[in-house]
């Protein structure tokens, strides 16, 4: 008897739905940081295993869209919805339970098998109040404002019993999980359970795919993951990454890639006095795509401005932000 299904993860932005997708797959697929909205479009993972295939999607954060490229987000977010096998709704311990209710009641409609995951549960330790200003980062600051806050007696058992109880109201057909997916805490569990339910089916890919997605997107996700962490404000947000070229030449593989901004302003940030900026962001890069494929990189990039991309819907079609 094998089984074989999708398994798409959902949620709001920031509760760590790329870290268990990478911890799932056991590999990095998706660019995982501390900033929300880092995940932009629906990315598949897949597992064989000899009596199984699963196929895991990771998914952007539901928000409420600010402009086109946000609504083009929550498209995929949705689409996870329609296809589904099994869903795995992600939440934290800091995060507002009732935040997006609309996407919620979708969820609480749904017929299939609801798996509600709360994620980052090393972190009930902390008071409620410290642990939202921080968003759970373990930062400098943050541990000063934790040592300086007035104490508060929080019992880590107790709260979580909170936390299941309050979404045991929200979702009550789901069943309830508390994990770490960055601590691999109770994946081994979830795990175990997605392959219970999974359902009779042929395999729907190559028992040697890992993934939908071709190189090109992995080499522009690493290049923006490196912005992500390198600039600060909007500058991550208003930039996309085009790959040109990618010319595979057996023991080395050539890239030219395009980082589009908005405004003349941001291509000087992301370019740096004397170009020292965009080098660095090239240099760090360029080791992780070595590492990711195995493979020598030469790595170009340069830098250019679109203006307002993100609210431009032929640009964004171009930049493969159509959920069709």
């Amino acid at each position: 008897m094998f089984k074989a299904g999708f398994v798409n993860i959902v949620g709001n932005p920031n509760v760590g739905k790329s870290t268990l997708m990478n911890q799932l797959v056991g590999e990095k697929l998706s660019i995982a940081t501390f900033k929300a909205q880092t995940t932009r479009h629906r990315i598949m993972g897949i597992v064989n295993e000899p009596d199984c295939q699963i196929v895991f999607s990771d998914t952007p954060g539901v928000l409420k869209p600010n402009y086109k490229m946000q609504e083009m987000m929550l498209q995929f977010s949705e689409s996870a919805l329609a296809d589904a096998d099994i869903l795995l709704y992600v939440t934290d311990v800091v995060e507002d339970p009732e935040k997006n209710m609309d996407f919620l009641e979708k969820v609480s409609k749904m017929t299939i098998p609801v798996i509600l995951l709360i994620n980052k549960i090393d972190e009930l330790g902390t008071t409620p109040s410290s642990a939202a200003e921080n968003g759970g980062k373990k930062t400098a600051e943050g541990r000063s404002a934790k040592k300086n806050a007035s104490p508060v007696a929080v019992n880590p058992t107790e709260r979580l019993g909170k936390l299941v109880d309050l979404w045991h109201r929200l979702l009550p057909k789901a069943e309830i999980l508390p994990i770490s997916a960055a601590n691999k805490f109770g994946t081994d569990v979830l795990i175990k359970r997605i392959k219970e339910l999974l359902p009779e089916s042929p395999a729907y890919f190559d028992t040697d795919q890992l993934t939908d997605k071709p190189a090109k997107f992995f080499v522009s996700e690493i290049i923006r993951e490196k912005i992500l962490r390198y600039y600060d404000k909007e500058i991550p947000y208003s930039v996309e990454v085009v790959v040109e070229r990618f010319k595979d030449s057996g023991s080395v593989i050539h890239i030219n890639a395009v980082i589009y901004v908005e405004r003349d302003s941001q291509k000087g940030i992301i370019i740096g006095h004397q170009g020292q900026a965009l080098k660095k962001v090239s240099s760090e890069a360029r080791r992780s795509l070595e590492k990711f494929f195995g493979k020598k990189i030469y790595l170009e990039t340069f830098v250019k401005v679109d203006k307002d991309w993100r609210n431009n819907q032929h640009e964004l079609k171009n930049f493969g932000y159509d959920p069709e």
